[in-house]
């Protein structure tokens, strides 16, 4: 069963990931990363729909042209959790490097 990451435990996952905020509204994080082309972002978002479908774990996300909007929550726990953590790096791994900073 996974848990909601809360306290100092959740400040530590969020600090590690780079480029991530805290969506102010609810208990998720967020990246927006930009591409070249439209052809270069659906690339992409199919590469985080394999590895989202893999984990068993999937993003909410927005894409308008060269740009793709990622926000990560669990919502069986309602909130952030290790999953999401998780998640965000592998994102991190398959995205364009200006985007992994």
């Amino acid at each position: 069963m996974v848990e909601r990451l809360i306290g100092a435990a959740r400040k530590a996952a969020v600090a590690e990931l780079k480029g991530w905020t805290e969506v102010e509204d609810r208990d998720a994080v967020r990246k927006v990363f930009h591409f070249g082309t439209f052809g270069e972002a659906w690339g992409f978002m199919s590469q985080v729909a394999l590895l989202a479908e893999k984990m068993d774990h999937h993003p909410e996300w927005f894409n308008v042209y060269n740009r793709v909007e990622i926000i990560l929550s669990t919502h069986d726990v309602e909130g952030l959790s290790p999953r999401d953590i998780k998640l965000a790096h592998a994102i991190d791994a398959v995205a364009p490097a200006r985007d992994r900073k």
